[in-house]
């Protein structure tokens, strides 16, 4: 089984960061710059955790924008330096092997059928192992702690 899992669109964002920090408080978007917390603070974009020293915005994002009883949105980090969104094929980025996970499988109605907590390290054996079901079309992963979406999971045509 082949999978993507990619980070979100900063052009989804960037308008944000030309705003000063009242203006986006006035959104209810909060700055805040990265310091060496272990873990750290995981850009969506990037699908790594800021430098130390990186201005981020906390912001809300709808993850799961459809008509559906598990429609959701949640606070995630957003670094200002991400370019462009990252890609990864049969790869877990390391943010997520380092932190507990939720990752929730949807079928094509978007409705939850399966879920499961795993450490990150077991991340893409039970990705595997929900691709494997023919009724999962899509996986959210949530870092278990915060509860934060962390990446959307794709199934990838195999060569």
């Amino acid at each position: 089984m082949t999978y993507k899992i990619k980070g979100l669109s900063p052009q989804l964002f960037e308008e944000y960061f030309s705003k000063t920090d009242d203006a986006l408080m006035a959104l209810g978007i909060h700055t805040v710059i990265a310091d060496d917390s272990k873990p750290g603070f995981p850009c969506r974009v990037s699908l790594q955790d800021a430098v130390p020293g990186d201005r981020l915005l906390l912001i809300n994002y709808e993850h799961l924008p459809v008509q559906s009883p598990y429609r959701s949105s949640h606070g995630i980090y957003v670094s200002e330096g991400s370019r462009s969104a990252v890609e990864m094929i049969n790869e877990v980025p390391k943010p997520l092997l380092e932190r507990m996970l939720s990752i929730r499988a949807f079928d094509s109605n978007n409705m939850m059928i399966d879920a499961d907590l795993v450490d990150g390290q077991q991340a893409d054996s039970l990705i595997n192992h929900f691709f494997n079901q023919p009724q999962v079309e899509f996986l959210h992963i949530h870092f278990a702690k915060r509860g934060c979406f962390a990446a959307g999971v794709s199934r990838e045509p195999s060569d």
